[in-house]
């Protein structure tokens, strides 16, 4: 399902360096934007937001935005309200954790099965909300 640009949905996950949580939540991200929802979703580098790019601070003031945090900084939300917008969504990387336990991230580097499986928990959580802003934009 492919969507015009006015109804993108804009993902971003932390930058979790050195998290591995960070790394669970970018894997989540790349499965709703490649996979789960290739058509009506894309990512925008947090650092650029960061860094006050505008062409990155438009986008995430344009259109609906679900941020993905590793830590309890959450810089994928911080970063989203400085730019001027509010996040449509805020997910935490460790409540599906809180949910799941019995899931162990492997490393940063290697996130393992276990936390390939805690990021598609994850994304299809996102891929649900994606759904439910598309319908309340028609």
């Amino acid at each position: 399902m492919t969507r015009s640009d006015e109804e993108r949905v804009i993902i971003i996950p932390c930058s979790g360096i050195g998290k591995a949580f960070g790394s669970v939540g970018r894997e989540a991200a790349y499965v709703v934007t490649e996979e789960l929802r290739p058509g009506c979703t894309q990512t925008v580098c947090l650092s650029l937001l960061t860094l006050g790019d505008e062409e990155a601070r438009r986008q995430v003031r344009k259109h609906p935005t679900i941020t993905i945090d590793g830590c309890p900084t959450a810089c994928a939300r911080v970063n989203v309200e400085q730019a001027g917008a509010a996040p449509a969504a805020a997910f935490r990387v460790f409540d599906v954790f809180r949910q799941h336990k019995e899931l162990r991230v492997r490393s940063v580097s290697d996130i393992g099965k276990a936390g390939e499986e805690m990021a598609r928990i994850l994304a299809e959580d996102i891929a649900a909300k994606v759904d439910e802003l598309q319908k309340e934009r028609r």
